[in-house]
């Protein structure tokens, strides 16, 4: 609607939001990144034992798409050095510490290694 566009470009530059396009795969990561990082902060509290105990959570109970697998999943075969580096950009870019990696999420992608490492981790302490 050509009304709704102005309206959005008017408050836009009131807010000295500069305009730009925004790829597909940005929407993505914007959306599911974070989600990613929730759940290694719920494995590093112990609110869950296993990546898959999160998964099953996040498919079942919050609607996370089946095809991807629940989040731990689809993060490692993402890989999480490049979610790790890329959450580290949109906590730059926005300037919002939040959306920085957890020290979980940080310690597995710096030794190159996905949630599957520490759910075998978690079996071998049990």
């Amino acid at each position: 609607d050509p009304e709704v566009e102005a309206l959005i470009k008017d408050k836009a530059a009131a807010l000295g939001v500069t305009r730009r396009a925004i790829s597909d795969q940005e929407i993505l990561e914007r959306m599911t990144y974070p989600m990613i990082n929730e759940a290694a902060r719920i494995l590093e509290e112990g609110i869950a034992i296993r990546p898959s105990d999160v998964d099953v959570v996040w498919v079942y109970g919050y609607g996370w798409p089946v095809w991807r697998g629940g989040p731990c999943f689809h993060a490692d075969l993402v890989g999480l050095k490049e979610i790790a580096a890329r959450l580290e950009h949109y906590a730059t870019a926005v300037g919002d510490e939040t959306l920085a990696p957890c020290a979980l999420l940080r310690r597995l992608a710096d030794a190159g290694q996905g949630f599957a490492a520490f759910a075998q981790d978690a079996k071998a302490a049990s």
